[in-house]
């Protein structure tokens, strides 16, 4: 047969995120924040893009004013000039003619002002550097750059620079290519007339020192953020994830019936929420536990009353089919009559006093004038003959100074319990005395006796399920032993208290006293 679970109506169904573990959200929520610095990277590769643009500025700026300077001496004294600038500003300077041939290059007048890198004579740092800085423009997707290439025949027309500058006299023309050890190469080419074609190129190296240190400066801030981050977390982990995983692992072992010999973890040194809640849960189990050892020693207590009537219903029953003699027959009859009297008194009161907590927590609750109640509670006694031939004499309270909050079926309950109890243990012809009075914030009930009182060792263990003290083997037929636990259960969930004394004027008996609190005044 096909097992389906139905879905509760509250249920909603897990979002991504709630499949994750707590730990794997405070990472993720840290290295997210990781990643969001991280982005600072497209900063650095417009801080690039605005360095080569102001030193490509530069450079068309120094063609000019280079151009400038040789158009105003006399042509021998040209290539000293332009050897001379050229060391200044760290450029190569060549001049080509009308033709397009190289007329004037300072590298052969002058030692050479840069040098072109071969990238595999270099070490392995350098290696890692231009990874790094392949790695880089390929995340933040920059565009590729021309190689630099010296040409194999030195001409105008080898450079596509130079080219479109004569093609435009007056106008600069500038390029950015990368060298073979991907450092930046800028040119700038400008014709001026009995001058000819001006071309500078120079390797730009510092550009790239520039932007590796501050890369190199944000990639260690980034590693030591995610350190930190990451340790962050797995502490956050410790200290939230870790309990709250004890603890659901604690309630899953009460969930499945081990609630015995599960210890839930306090915390006593957490003063924060999860503090709390452990003890919290340590507490609620602990309720539990009792309230599963009290549901097991009430099973068994019933099992035990049961089967006292059960087995003398059964042996009268057994005696019945033997028994010829008719009054015996009539006493067997009066037997089982008893038996089963008492128990539907016991099966009575065994339900009552199982279902009272759940049904004083659903109870609707109101004003109740005790005094009132306790009137028409004694007047339908005395009406029905509950009381026999003991008097219960009532002192009646000034009007609504005894009301309180409450179910007033529970509480006539648990005042005619204590009733029952006090005129069973009184002599024949006793007086029994009932109060009520309304003191301060609480309500006083008192109901006293003539019987022989309770001893003071006794005085908790009667309010125990199913306790009886009587010599009395009918009035032992007769009571369940359950009505004081129930009176004291019904004044529990009234937030009020049941206690037995010694009579106030010396004489033999019993003092029943119930405080509840008072309903607040209009």
């Amino acid at each position: 047969m096909k097992n389906e679970r139905t879905a509760q109506p509250d249920e909603q169904p897990l979002s991504w995120s709630a499949r994750w573990s707590l730990t794997s959200r405070i990472l993720a929520v840290n290295i997210f924040a990781v990643a969001m610095l991280a982005g600072s990277f497209f900063y650095l590769d417009s801080y690039r893009t605005r360095v080569s643009e102001e030193r490509t500025e530069q450079a068309e700026s120094d063609v000019q004013m280079i151009g400038g300077a040789l158009a105003v001496v006399a042509p021998e004294a040209r290539p000293a000039l332009a050897a001379k600038m050229a060391q200044v500003d760290g450029e190569r300077l060549r001049i080509y003619g009308p033709t397009g041939a190289r007329i004037l290059d300072t590298w052969q007048i002058a030692p050479a002002t840069y040098e072109l890198r071969d990238p595999s004579s270099e070490p392995w740092q350098k290696h890692a550097a231009r990874f790094m800085d392949r790695t880089f423009d390929h995340i933040v997707g920059a565009d590729s750059v021309e190689h630099f290439i010296e040409p194999a025949e030195d001409r105008l027309q080898s450079w596509p620079e130079a080219s479109a500058a004569a093609a435009k006299p007056g106008t600069v023309v500038s390029r950015h290519r990368s060298a073979p050890d991907r450092t930046p190469v800028l040119s700038a080419a400008l014709t001026l007339p009995g001058v000819g074609t001006l071309l500078t190129t120079n390797n730009v190296r510092d550009i790239t020192r520039i932007v590796r240190a501050e890369r190199f400066a944000i990639g260690m801030v980034i590693i030591g953020v995610l350190i930190v981050s990451v340790l962050l977390s797995l502490f956050l982990a410790r200290t939230i994830a870790r309990p709250l995983r004890r603890l659901a692992i604690a309630a899953h072992r009460v969930r499945l019936g081990r609630a015995r010999e599960v210890v839930v973890p306090r915390l006593p040194s957490r003063r924060d929420e999860i503090g709390l809640l452990a003890r919290a849960l340590s507490d609620m189990s602990q309720a539990l536990r009792r309230r599963i050892d009290a549901v097991e020693a009430f099973a068994a207590d019933v099992s035990h009353e049961l089967k006292n009537p059960l087995a003398s219903l059964r042996s009268a029953v057994d005696s019945m089919a033997v028994v010829k003699d008719p009054a015996l027959q009539a006493r067997l009859l009066d037997i089982v009559r008893d038996d089963v009297i008492r128990l539907d008194r016991l099966i009575t009161d065994v339900a009552e006093i199982s279902r009272l907590d759940g049904e004083l927590s659903r109870a609707r609750l109101e004003p109740v004038d005790l005094g009132l109640l306790i009137e028409g509670l004694l007047a339908a006694r005395e009406e029905r003959g509950r009381n026999g031939d003991v008097r219960v004499a009532f002192a009646r309270p000034y009007v609504e100074t005894t009301m309180v909050i409450g179910d007033g079926a529970r509480l006539a309950r648990m005042i005619e319990s204590l009733i029952d109890n006090a005129v069973s243990f009184s002599p024949p012809a006793g007086l029994v005395e009932v109060s009520a009075v309304g003191i301060g914030d609480i309500v006083l009930v008192a109901i006293e006796d003539e019987g022989p009182g309770v001893p003071p060792d006794m005085r908790d263990a009667i309010f125990r399920r199913f306790h009886t003290d009587r010599a009395d083997a009918d009035e032992t037929q007769r009571h369940s032993g359950l009505g004081l636990a129930i009176a004291k259960a019904i004044a529990d969930g009234h937030d009020g208290t049941i206690e037995v004394r010694d009579r106030s004027d010396g004489r033999s008996g019993a003092h029943f006293l119930i405080t509840l609190p008072r309903a607040p005044q209009p």
